[in-house]
């Protein structure tokens, strides 16, 4: 079966799946999406992915 390649991603969705990926609340195959998506190595997300502003 060949790969699927993503051609675009909802902006709205990929904020939120990050802000869950950073609070660990991400099922095992959207982790795993994020990572792949961003180039991410699970070591190196000790970081925040988002940089929360003091507005919020």
């Amino acid at each position: 079966m060949s790969r699927r390649v993503i051609n675009w991603v909802n902006t709205p969705v990929l904020m939120e799946a990050i802000l869950r990926y950073e609070q660990g609340r991400l099922p095992k195959s959207m982790r795993l999406w994020i990572e792949q998506l961003l180039d991410l190595n699970n070591q190196q997300v000790e970081t925040t992915l988002i940089p929360h502003s003091s507005h919020d």
